[in-house]
């Protein structure tokens, strides 16, 4: 197999000829057939999340086909189209995991940051945390929504019912949320860089009913913001745009500081809340209403060899939507 391997912290990922693994009990084999570019491979290449497990096989948002089975997977077979995520194990006996909260398990794997992800031919994954995905839509189209969407999906249920949804930096995942909240019936109102015009237009061109920059208040308070952007000093700001008892859900893994802002600002019973991860059942829920929701990701595909120019264009912001590596 052959993959692009984060060797050190900081430094560009490197092409890699390694042999063939083979699926142990519990686990998959996955032949990658897209994997998506995630703005948390970002933050693992960069050093923004501690403790990465170096080296290691960047890469979370995956779709491919089954092609060896280890011993004890019943409800998997070769020939089976699959996607892999960032959640990529969970001890099943700390207190989290009993209580239903495996997003928050006390000893969890992530794929493509403690085991080897998708910037592969091939990637071994635990199948209790591999999704059968069917054969309805491309390859390239559905890999974002293993992550972007899936994240995207948790922090809207964290969002509450609200009409008025405000989505602060108008990327991969906020793209994909933008037309899961259309589709529910919501307002959205999109905030990016100040002066992006292109990305504005975007945002519009997917049904936002304003856009603007993160700089900017809407025209109207906001009954939930979700913050994708991991700018800390976007909390106030986006603090400053909800009602009362509206709240701020952070989406990111990762956010810079955020700034001392005045208590007026949280009070009148405002929220701040953090979105960690993913449950499986997020997973199923949200990949059952994709197809009837009819989300179109925005991608731009490279080739498996060009994931270090990928994550320089994210970094950047080169691209709408999201990037996908196509080995």
């Amino acid at each position: 197999m052959q993959a692009m391997v984060l060797t050190g912290i900081g430094t560009p990922l490197r092409w890699t000829e390694l042999p063939d693994r083979e699926p142990g009990p519990g686990e998959v084999r996955v032949r990658v057939a897209a994997c998506g570019v995630c703005r948390t491979d970002l933050h693992v290449v960069d050093g923004e999340l501690a403790h990465p497990q170096v080296p290691i096989i960047p890469g979370h948002e995956i779709v491919g086909r089954i092609d060896a089975v280890g011993a004890g997977v019943a409800d998997l077979h070769p020939g089976q189209r699959v996607g892999v995520p960032w959640l990529g194990h969970t001890c099943g006996v700390c207190p989290y995991c009993l209580a239903q909260q495996e997003n928050l398990c006390d000893r969890p794997l992530f794929t493509g940051y403690t085991r080897d992800g998708g910037f592969a031919t091939a990637v071994i994954a635990d199948a209790r945390f591999t999704f059968p995905l069917g054969e309805a839509g491309d390859d390239v189209a559905l890999a974002p929504l293993l992550c972007a969407g899936l994240i995207g999906w948790r922090a809207l249920g964290f969002a509450g019912a609200g009409k008025r949804l405000g989505l602060y930096g108008f990327g991969a995942a906020a793209h994909i949320l933008a037309q899961v909240a259309r589709w529910q019936g919501r307002t959205v109102f999109a905030f990016t860089r100040p002066g992006d015009g292109a990305a504005q237009a975007f945002a519009r061109s997917l049904g936002a009913a304003w856009a603007g920059g993160s700089d900017e208040a809407p025209p109207e308070p906001l009954d939930a913001a979700i913050l994708f952007a991991p700018v800390g000093a976007l909390v106030p700001l986006a603090l400053r745009a909800v009602r009362k008892g509206g709240c701020v859900v952070c989406a990111g893994i990762h956010m810079s500081d955020i700034p001392g802002f005045p208590y007026r600002l949280l009070w009148e019973e405002r929220r701040i809340l953090s979105v960690a991860n993913l449950t499986r059942q997020d997973g199923i829920d949200f990949l059952r209403l994709a197809p009837e929701i009819g989300i179109a990701t925005a991608t731009t595909a490279y080739p498996l060899s060009a994931a270090n120019a990928a994550l320089d264009d994210l970094r950047a912001g080169r691209f709408e939507g999201a990037a996908v590596l196509v080995p």
